[in-house]
């Protein structure tokens, strides 16, 4: 007798190569798939805009970077004593004007340059719920915490998303024709939203994600959300908030993604840069300075025989 709902996963017919470039967009399981990625030492940008969470947000980030347009100071605003952009997550916020917008176009630069060679756009939704500025209509990725009533809320419909995704799809497959673009739903529940206006984000942003993998044959689909509603349905494996997923729960799906995408030799190595991962983080919790350089040493020789059996990661441990 079964007792959890396993759900079925199609493997993937392009597989991940461990050396492949990974472009991760989206919401903060975006975060938690592409900090697992780094751990295993695969070449991977992490929301070079921050945490972005609904999908016209994301899409005005990924028009950005194609059309290679940096910021300027008149896109930043002044709130509470710190400098903000609508298009960025509150990470880059500062009460530096010029830090801000340093730090922006660092990471735009770094974005841009990264996609231009990526073989895999991973896009994770969150929410299909927008913000607007009540005096422009804009859309923005971030309120910054502005009182509400300078904003409208509207849930935007599957329509809406596809119409500018579309577009989007095609013009990164003419430029790119290489790249893979894998969808996701996030698992994470915005209750704030309410319950029942969870449900029917979700099930928003489902519809949508699935009429564009049904039209361009580029696009797949990973049921993240799926896999921790279902087979991982138990409280347990929740964070203390009872709404983001346990570091198990991450954990989990995290190996069904690498099942279903990534090639054996690619699993082969991310198992073994993985223990190259963790020396290279490990934090020394004494003062023995012998058991130190040993360690250093012997981590030493792990990176270069690595190196030498994988030339690439070469870019990636400097």
């Amino acid at each position: 007798m079964e007792f959890r709902t396993i759900i079925p996963i199609q493997e993937n017919d392009v597989k991940i190569e461990h050396d492949d470039k990974i472009m991760m967009l989206g919401s903060c399981f975006s975060d938690n798939i592409g900090n697992r990625l780094k751990q295993d030492m695969f070449n991977v940008d992490i929301n070079p805009f921050g945490t972005l969470y609904n999908p016209l947000s994301i899409a005005q980030a990924l028009r950005r970077m194609l059309d290679n347009k940096p910021y300027s100071k008149t896109e930043l605003f002044q709130h509470n004593n710190l400098w903000h952009s609508f298009q960025h997550h509150s990470i880059f916020s500062s009460q530096d004007i010029n830090k801000v917008l340093e730090n922006i176009n660092h990471r735009f630069h770094q974005g841009v340059a990264f996609l231009e060679t990526a073989k895999v756009l991973i896009v994770t939704f969150g929410t299909a719920y927008v913000y607007r500025l009540a005096e422009s209509n804009e859309i923005v990725a971030n309120c910054h915490k502005l009182p509400a009533k300078n904003f409208n809320r509207n849930l935007i419909s599957v329509q809406e998303i596809t119409d500018i995704w579309n577009p989007l799809i095609k013009e990164i497959h003419q430029r790119f024709p290489l790249t893979q673009i894998i969808f996701t739903v996030s698992p994470i529940r915005h209750l704030s939203d309410g319950a029942h206006e969870n449900q029917i984000s979700k099930s928003t942003l489902l519809f949508a994600e699935n009429e564009l993998i049904e039209k361009f044959n580029h696009c797949k689909y990973f049921p993240a959300y799926e896999i921790m509603l279902d087979d991982l349905r138990d409280y347990r494996f929740y964070a203390n908030d009872m709404v983001h997923p346990s570091d198990m729960a991450v954990e989990y799906i995290y190996q069904k993604f690498s099942d279903c995408n990534f090639t054996e030799q690619s699993k082969m190595a991310a198992k073994e840069c993985a223990k190259l991962f963790k020396r290279l983080t490990h934090r020394q919790l004494t003062d023995d300075t012998q058991g130190i350089q040993a360690f250093q040493k012997s981590t030493v020789e792990l990176k270069e025989r690595l190196i030498a059996k994988y030339p690439y990661l070469k870019d990636i441990t400097e």
